[in-house]
């Protein structure tokens, strides 16, 4: 890993004490180009590690509050007519910005969660039959509150399926929890903390790193692994889905994203066990009404599932 690399998580490790893990895979899907939905309940620090990401970043960034009465054009913009000019002006929408926090996805409806799909897939958006191309530094990332599902709309499957990684964040142990307390006890409540001490990580840094990642080789060996480990799930009694195309190119742009961060020369198969978790765990099906227990379950059972398949 770079000086910068590892000076871009040492401070998000600070920012957010106790998610060493979370930073990790935070900083790989923004290497791999992908974009990340962040899963925990509520006050475990998912947007602030959003936010930490974002003031060590010298591009944009914006913010949006998903909620049931967002319309469209709130995130993708609209048209408007310039009476003076007798034609019509397209004002941008959030989307327009290199850094996007989407913040509780699924507190809004399936309307607004699809006018996502093609921005998160396609890196543009089409407004009254104009496309206009997003910047080419472009991540989403979503936050999702795993415990109280009350007045939620489950994410659908194809919407899921354009995140590269699922990130999960749980309460931290005692030693964790009372470190954050000390570290909160002199806080100005009217400063940002997580911008203090914030490395200065230009645009140019991070499309360097992203070409990097893709020029990273990848041995046939290792993609017929991730095949194997993509059929593994589709066979499975247990796990009632299938990784599509998507998804196993996720699994290998997050383990060629690894493989830069531990500066190996290409992708080996410890990259790929790495990347395999938070690149599937999103896709598989979950009954809404039992989430969280079905998500410890299909945590343990994609561990075995990937401890058991061979790398031959």
């Amino acid at each position: 890993m770079d000086a910068k690399l590892k000076e871009l998580q040492s401070h998000l490790d600070a920012s957010v004490l106790g998610a060493g893990s979370a930073t990790y895979e935070l900083i790989a899907s923004l290497l791999a180009g992908g974009h990340v939905l962040i899963e925990g309940p509520p006050g475990v620090g998912k947007t602030t590690l959003a936010k930490s990401l974002a003031a060590s970043v010298s591009g944009t960034f914006k913010r949006v509050q998903f909620t049931p009465d967002l319309l469209p054009a709130d995130l993708v913009g609209y048209s408007v007519y310039r009476q003076d000019r007798s034609e019509f002006e397209y004002i941008e929408g959030p989307v327009f910005t290199n850094l996007l926090l989407a913040d509780e996805i699924n507190r809004t409806s399936p309307r607004i969660q699809s006018a996502l799909l093609e921005c998160m897939n396609e890196g543009q958006v089409t407004v009254d039959g104009v496309t206009r191309q997003l910047p080419e530094v472009f991540q989403v990332i979503a936050t999702r509150n795993n415990k109280h599902r009350a007045g939620t709309f489950p994410l659908p499957p194809p919407q899921l399926d354009r995140f590269l990684i699922s990130i999960e964040m749980s309460l931290p142990d005692r030693d964790v929890r009372s470190a954050i307390l000390l570290q909160h006890a002199d806080d100005d409540p009217r400063e940002s903390p997580e911008a203090n001490g914030a490395p200065d990580v230009d645009l140019a840094h991070i499309t360097e790193w992203q070409q990097r990642v893709r020029k990273i080789p990848v041995a046939a060996e290792i993609t017929r692994y991730v095949v194997r480990l993509c059929d593994a799930v589709r066979g499975h009694p247990e796990l009632a889905t299938s990784v599509s195309n998507r998804g196993a190119i996720a699994i290998m742009r997050m383990a060629q994203a690894v493989a830069v961060m531990e500066q190996h020369e290409a992708v080996f198969p410890d990259d790929v066990k790495r990347a395999f978790l938070p690149a599937v765990i999103h896709r598989i099906d979950r009954p809404d009404d039992d989430f969280n227990r079905d998500a410890a379950a299909i945590r343990l059972l994609l561990e075995e599932l990937r401890d058991a398949v061979p790398v031959e």
